[in-house]
């Protein structure tokens, strides 16, 4: 955690709140002195992680991140809540391995909606109180979204989206001063799981790809929303920030040995 208090009576809507990452997320900028809206379809995780944060400081919505209904009104009591609205984290999304040949529509859509279109649905919702704020826009994507994987196209098609609508919403959002950027994690993992099977064997498997050692966890990637979304990152729009031991800088090539 951290002592610096960059977001002192700032408030900060997290979608996807109730998972490892979200939840990471949403205790960073708590630290920081910020206002917690957490937003996800799992209300019972959400009241714990308000409980948690302290419930003068946070609020829970229950929101299904598809429905533009339902993020107009988390937005809405976000901002009746606690005055207007300073940063989005659209951290919502979903994944799961499937070789193609067995990939459904229904999967293909349900990827797409749950990782992209919740991205641009969220954005949109949250736009006329980011105008008046002039806030920040941060998307979580994913180092999937980078470049493919075996067993992922449609996961990977569906962050390579919210890659690109980050890159494209930052030149039309930079004339109400609003910025949007995106954090690409690798596989992450908190601490205390990483060495149950199995893993313990993926995160083996992923270190050979990685230029650091070890594994990323999801204070690693709070960390890094946390920065893009705070006045150190003020000149940033646009970026897509690998959180990935240096995964992404590789050239592809085998190794020489």
């Amino acid at each position: 955690m951290t002592a610096h208090a960059r977001f002192n009576g700032r408030t900060v809507v997290v979608t996807g709140a109730n998972g490892w990452i979200g939840g990471a997320i949403a205790r960073r900028f708590a630290a920081e002195g910020a206002n917690i809206v957490a937003a996800a379809r799992r209300r019972d995780l959400l009241d714990a992680l308000v409980d948690e944060l302290g419930p003068e400081r946070a609020l829970a919505v229950t929101t299904d991140v598809t429905r533009r209904e339902d993020l107009d009104a988390a937005m809405q009591e976000a901002a009746d809540r606690f005055g207007g609205i300073d940063v989005l984290v659209s951290n919502a999304g979903n994944n799961f391995p499937r070789a193609f040949e067995d990939l459904t529509s229904e999967d293909w859509r349900h990827l797409m909606a749950t990782n992209a279109e919740s991205t641009f649905l969220g954005a949109q919702a949250a736009l006329p109180h980011l105008k008046y704020s002039r806030g920040s826009i941060v998307n979580i994507a994913a180092t999937n979204g980078l470049g493919g994987d075996r067993m992922f196209s449609a996961f990977n098609a569906a962050k390579g989206a919210v890659v690109n609508f980050t890159r494209g919403l930052a030149f039309d959002l930079g004339g109400h001063e609003i910025r949007v950027n995106a954090v690409a994690p690798t596989l992450t993992v908190a601490d205390e799981l990483a060495d149950t099977p199995p893993v313990d064997a993926w995160l083996a498997k992923a270190a050979t790809r990685q230029a650091l050692p070890g594994h990323g966890t999801p204070d690693d990637v709070a960390a890094a929303v946390a920065f893009l979304a705070s006045a150190d990152a003020r000149f940033f729009t646009g970026v897509i920030l690998p959180v990935d031991g240096g995964a992404s800088a590789a050239s592809g090539q085998a190794e020489f040995v």
